[in-house]
Parts: structure tokens; sequence; C-alpha cells
């Protein structure tokens, strides 16, 4: 599958990506709220941010400059070869 290149179609898709995940919290707290359930999601939407973060701009601008990954897998197949 080719990169996806055209500029509305991009912003079109993070746009989508906010409305998903604003979409499926709102569910999980309308079937489950509690205090303790919307902290710990918002925790752990928080720390998969982070991780990403540090999937792509810490490992490629501080770690290992010569590596660009295309994708959270080329990640997970990268940090498995290269085992610290």
């Amino acid at each position: 599958m080719a990169d996806l290149q055209n500029k509305k179609l991009i912003w079109l898709k993070g746009w989508l990506f906010l409305f998903g995940g604003l979409l499926a919290s709102g569910l999980l707290l309308f079937e489950a709220f509690s205090w303790k359930v919307a902290l710990l999601l918002a925790i752990a939407a928080w720390c998969f941010c982070r991780f990403y973060y540090f999937a792509f701009y810490v490992i490629e601008h501080y770690v290992d400059p010569g590596y660009k990954f295309a994708g959270l897998w080329d990640f997970v197949k990268y940090a498995v070869r290269r085992r610290p």
C-alpha cells in the first residue's frame, strides 16, 4: 500500500482518530462510569501517547538517528533485534 499523500485525507485521518478515541472513551465511561475508571482511562491514553513519542521521536533523535520507522510494527521488529 502506498503512503497517504493527499493533505486533506491526512487531516481527515487525524480527525477520525480523534473522533474514534473520543467516542470509544465516552462509550466506555458511559458503560461503567466511576472516577477510578475515568482516571485509569486518562492514564492509559497518556502512557500510550508517551510510548508513541518514545518509539518514533526519542529513538530516531537520541538513540539511533540513522533508523527511520514506518510504523509500530517496524519499531517492534527493531526493538527485538537490537536488545540493549
